[in-house]
């Protein structure tokens, strides 16, 4: 069997996809194998998964012991007693506590290894009877069987643990809903599936993605309807965000990486940036538009204003995450991942706003207008004059010269 190393350490036993399967009949174990590989069988054969496999080994050599109760009767004994020896020297045994330093040690008992590793080892060891000490093997046989190692309980049902590698091309939300239509197909009633590991926090949170990404554009909706005072004018910052959530899909596209947690990550980090970005050109616009000058010149003056700041901070970042975006050496996937999402969002996001937010202002701003008229704070002596005499309407001019 073949593993890769966990994406986070000690967080699971291996990368892939963690499964349990689980038998809620409780039937028979060999039954339960039969199921579960023609559930592989045919898991292996869809695209997504690269290979899918189970460490269970039915067929694994062992001895059972049965005790002999009529023997333990003439010696005096229970077949407690002998049970109860085999177990603390095979299996180990809690025997005591005992307090050193200050502090509470238990006492285990068990067999070193040397003395329990063959069928003869049973001869070295002895059970107190009323007659002395004998050998636990004149009150027990040995039956060579085959089963299974140790079986598995996941939520009080038998189990056998399975896993999964994602195939190449593919993301990991890809593989599980692919293990989730094989299952509805392969698992007869009464057989079941569950994720563990990191596969199981990947499920339980995949619902929660999409809501944390509409809770970000509600929050910073909010916040903008309380700076501008209009629950219609932040539209125009909110709508401006997805052209640049599209650069970073296509990029990831283009570069063949996948859609998992380290581009989401990014997705929620560009949606505050690019939300700055078109702060930066609503705001002014806004201020030029209070002094009175048309909407349609507020919104090319305030993103001519403010293009070279948004360019110097996007531009600085966007040549910020190139190494990231070509790394190398471990943990190369998940940092070009990252880089190469937020490279695309952040520089088609940045073009598209410089053409998007000055026409979506213009839009929202009549709209916000039209509920509610706007009253001009007045005209600015100095050095403004001109420019804005230059780009105001005439109708406006007639609400800035009442004062």
């Amino acid at each position: 069997l073949a593993f890769g190393p966990p994406m986070i350490p000690g967080f699971s036993a291996n990368s892939g996809i963690s499964l349990v399967m689980q038998d809620r009949t409780g039937g028979d174990l060999s039954h339960f194998f039969d199921i579960v590989k023609d559930y592989l069988r045919e898991l292996n054969k869809r695209p997504e998964i690269q290979m899918a496999q189970t460490s269970y080994n039915p067929n694994y050599p062992q001895y059972m012991i049965h005790v002999d109760v009529a023997k333990c009767k003439q010696a005096g004994i229970s077949p407690q007693t002998v049970l109860y020896t085999l177990q603390g020297y095979y299996g180990g045994l809690y025997a005591s506590n005992f307090n050193a330093y200050g502090k509470l040690y238990r006492v285990m008992v068990q067999g070193s290894p040397e003395t329990r590793m063959t069928e003869e080892s049973l001869n070295s060891i002895y059970v107190r009877t009323p007659a002395g000490m004998s050998p636990v093997k004149e009150f027990c046989n040995l039956e060579r069987v085959y089963g299974p190692s140790n079986i598995n309980r996941f939520n009080l049902f038998t189990a056998i643990n399975v896993t999964a590698t994602v195939a190449e091309g593919y993301s990991s939300g890809e593989a599980i809903k692919a293990v989730q239509e094989v299952a509805s197909t392969m698992l007869p009633a009464g057989y079941t599936y569950d994720y563990s590991g990191l596969t199981r926090s990947e499920a339980a949170s995949s619902n929660s993605t999409a809501l944390i990404f509409v809770l970000c554009l509600i929050f910073i909706y909010l916040i903008l309807s309380a700076q501008y005072e209009s629950y219609i004018l932040p539209l125009a910052v909110v709508l401006s965000v997805p052209f640049g959530l599209a650069g970073c899909f296509l990029f990831t596209q283009l570069f063949g990486h996948n859609n998992d947690i380290y581009m989401q990550i990014s997705l929620i980090m560009l949606i505050g940036l690019l939300a700055k970005n078109a702060i930066l050109i609503v705001q002014f616009a806004l201020e030029r538009r209070e002094t009175g000058m048309a909407i349609s010149w507020s919104a090319v003056l305030g993103a001519a204003a403010r293009l070279r700041p948004i360019l110097m901070t996007s531009l600085a970042m966007v040549i910020g995450l190139l190494p990231m975006m070509f790394a190398s050496g471990v943990g190369k996937n998940g940092n070009q991942t990252l880089g190469t999402a937020a490279v695309g969002g952040m520089l088609i996001g940045t073009i598209c706003q410089l053409f998007v937010v000055p026409t979506l202002f213009v839009i929202f701003e009549k709209l916000q207008e039209k509920i509610t008229p706007k009253h001009f704070v007045g005209l600015i002596k100095g050095k403004n004059d001109s420019e804005l005499k230059q780009y105001t309407r005439p109708m406006d001019l007639k609400y800035l010269n009442k004062d």
